[in-house]
């Protein structure tokens, strides 16, 4: 258990909370009620040590920090997890309900490890972040974000990582998903992408491609495969040109495979809004012509 000041409250809890859920014991050395808390506070601390920290803050030294969290009565504790104050009581509770409240905050083991993966991936590690990832997945089967989080990795790292082992790697990964995370639009992304990488290795050189489309621009399986050597480049726009081609030659083409496929190239180009939202537009004059 530390004190915390005006000065180290951004190092001690803020950036603290990023590793592990932070109690801020607001506290003063009248307060009687706080010398009751502050021990079972530093019990707390002691049984989930590297899980939980407990920082206090002497509210007579530290009047901002106080007045920022609107500090009415003592003793006050606020929960901090990723940055952020999630949680918090007034006064002296009983152990049980201080139990609870940690309960609450302290992620699983598998969430530990999908955590620290995301710390080693900013880190450059690519590698260390895929083992974590790894063991977040296989500590708790039902962690749908570690599962994906490591399919994303797999896929934008696969050259990296293994080639073809990875990305098929992350093809079971994807098989294994829940219906529910099935809907969502990362998991189409995530699906689209690993397809793409998958078929590009058996597919004709972009050349070659570009010379059917030539010779017949109406070679709908040219314009798809060419799109998904862009789409396993990461090369969303002359990907997209190609998908619409295609909706507009025969939208019926291998069961609308050119619009499902634009839909899900939307969600891979999330962080390109402007030319999503113009295909977005292009697609829809297509459809309703």
């Amino acid at each position: 258990m530390i004190e915390a000041t005006q000065q180290t409250f951004t190092r001690d809890v803020i950036e603290a909370s990023h590793r592990t859920p932070v109690l801020v014991d607001f506290w003063a050395p009248w307060c009687g009620p706080c010398r009751t808390l502050g021990p079972m506070l530093e019990r707390i601390e002691t049984e989930f040590v590297g899980r939980l920290r407990v920082v206090k803050i002497n509210t007579d030294e530290n009047a901002e920090i106080a007045a920022q969290f609107n500090v009415r009565s003592i003793p006050y504790v606020v929960a901090f997890a990723d940055g952020q104050p999630v949680d918090s009581f007034v006064g002296v509770v009983p152990d049980s309900q201080l139990r609870a409240f940690v309960a609450r905050l302290l992620p699983d083991p598998s969430e530990l490890e999908r955590r620290k993966a995301a710390r080693l991936l900013a880190a450059g590690d690519v590698a260390a972040a895929a083992t974590a990832l790894r063991a977040a997945v296989a500590l708790s089967s039902d962690n749908e974000s570690a599962r994906l989080d490591l399919a994303a990795l797999l896929l934008d790292h696969a050259q990296s990582l293994g080639g073809a082992p990875a990305i098929e790697e992350a093809e079971r990964l994807l098989a294994a998903a829940t219906k529910v995370t099935r809907d969502d639009p990362s998991f189409r992304a995530l699906a689209t992408r690993a397809e793409s990488l998958r078929r590009a290795a058996e597919l004709p050189p972009a050349s070659t491609l570009h010379a059917r489309i030539e010779a017949d621009p109406a070679d709908l399986q040219a314009r798809l495969d060419l799109a998904r050597l862009h789409i396993a480049r990461r090369e969303f726009e002359p990907a997209l040109e190609q998908l619409l081609a295609i909706v507009e030659h025969d939208r019926g083409f291998g069961d609308d495979v050119g619009r499902k496929t634009m839909l899900s190239v939307f969600d891979l180009a999330a962080g390109q809004p402007q030319l999503v939202a113009s295909f977005r537009r292009r697609l829809s004059s297509a459809l309703n012509r």
